[in-house]
């Protein structure tokens, strides 16, 4: 199964207050799905909160089956708040169902296994016109603690890295990774040191880079090198 886009961005009104997301069966056998809305809120570290949000849109086709190497359309719709004071974010999760195997598929037992797949897509509200206001709250040297392979209990050593705390005092969430990060400081011996971060590179590393509406972030970014001293960072578009 394959969604996208992976990321939609949509406005409580007008022309933008729908948007579509394409669901595609790549198996060559019949894939059934389902959509669910969720509200997601997120923290300064990244945690996430979900609650349940189907009301807030309404989606059509809501389920359907796709034949092998079928595709759908999905529309999506905002039907929540029209007056919404900042942008909210939720996640449009396409949950593919079981299908009753044919007559002959469940002759050994590895044909009684299926995997099913949930894809999820961000989509985010914003009120017309709103703009993000982001900016840098710090940026410094840290030894930070990356999280465990999936599937692994065991954590990797500490990573040399560098902690940024973004700050967005706009109305707009904003995506920070669709731009270049550039920092500028010093190395542990005092020696000018310069990285340039692409867009690919802090998607691997930081995702979307989502800052909430009237919120903030801290991002670790696995960039070793720099010392205690400051760190300047700037957005290259």
């Amino acid at each position: 199964m394959r969604v996208s886009p992976m990321v939609v961005e949509m406005e409580t009104r007008g022309t933008n207050a729908v948007a579509r997301i394409e669901v595609q069966n790549i198996n060559p056998g019949s894939l059934a799905f389902q959509t669910r809305v969720f509200r997601m809120t997120i923290d300064e570290n990244g945690k996430m909160i979900e609650t349940p949000a189907d009301d807030q849109f309404l989606i059509f086709p809501p389920q359907g089956v796709l034949p092998g190497g079928g595709r759908q359309v999905v529309r999506l719709q905002w039907v929540g708040n029209p007056d919404l004071a900042a942008s909210e974010a939720f996640y449009v999760s396409v949950e593919q169902l079981p299908v009753k195997l044919e007559p002959g598929e469940t002759d050994t037992i590895a044909a009684q296994v299926q995997i099913l797949y949930n894809m999820r897509a961000l989509v985010v509200v914003a009120p017309p016109g709103a703009k993000p206001d982001v900016t840098v709250g710090s940026a410094r040297q840290v030894n930070y603690q990356p999280p465990a392979a999936p599937g692994s209990n065991t954590l990797p050593p500490l990573q040399d890295g560098v902690e940024v705390v973004l700050r967005n005092e706009g109305q707009r969430h904003a995506m920070m990774a669709n731009f270049g990060w550039q920092l500028v400081g010093t190395d542990p011996q005092g020696k000018f040191l310069r990285v340039d971060i692409s867009p690919e590179e802090l998607n691997r590393a930081v995702g979307t880079g989502y800052v909430p509406a009237l919120g903030q972030r801290k991002f670790n970014l696995p960039v070793p090198g720099f010392g205690p001293g400051p760190i300047a960072l700037t957005f290259k578009q």
